[in-house]
């Protein structure tokens, strides 16, 4: 059997999740009706992020999803809430909404393109 390359790896996620532009992001926040989660690094985070957004690094996601965890993060524990999953260019995004897809959750989204898509829009940044 032939290994995988990161690149199918990203792309069979994508193929398996929902993605959102960053304008229909941009809509939904204005709601408030969503969780939105930066799954990059804390030093990626810190030095900027979507206005609202919590920090849940790709690496420790599922761990914190998790209420029997000990370090677990409540507002990610509703399996039906609308959580809308983002990174720098949306493929650690794409791979955690696949695994929390497979974890039972039903309304996850990856925003396409990420942070980085998020700046070129010029779409508000917090710091």
């Amino acid at each position: 059997m032939e290994s995988l390359t990161l690149q199918n790896l990203v792309s069979d996620a994508k193929n398996n999740i929902i993605e959102v532009s960053v304008s229909k992001v941009r809509q939904v926040s204005q709601d408030k009706n969503y969780l939105i989660v930066d799954v990059r690094e804390p030093g990626e985070y810190a030095q900027g992020h979507i206005d609202g957004a919590i920090n849940v690094p790709r690496g420790v996601l599922e761990f914190r999803a998790d209420p029997n965890y000990p370090g677990g993060i409540p507002s990610l524990y509703d399996k039906s809430a609308l959580i809308i999953l983002y990174c720098r260019s949306g493929a650690r995004s794409a791979l955690a909404a696949q695994s929390l897809t497979l974890l039972g959750y039903k309304a996850i989204v990856s925003m396409a393109g990420g942070f980085l898509a998020w700046q070129d829009a010029s779409y508000p940044i917090a710091c």
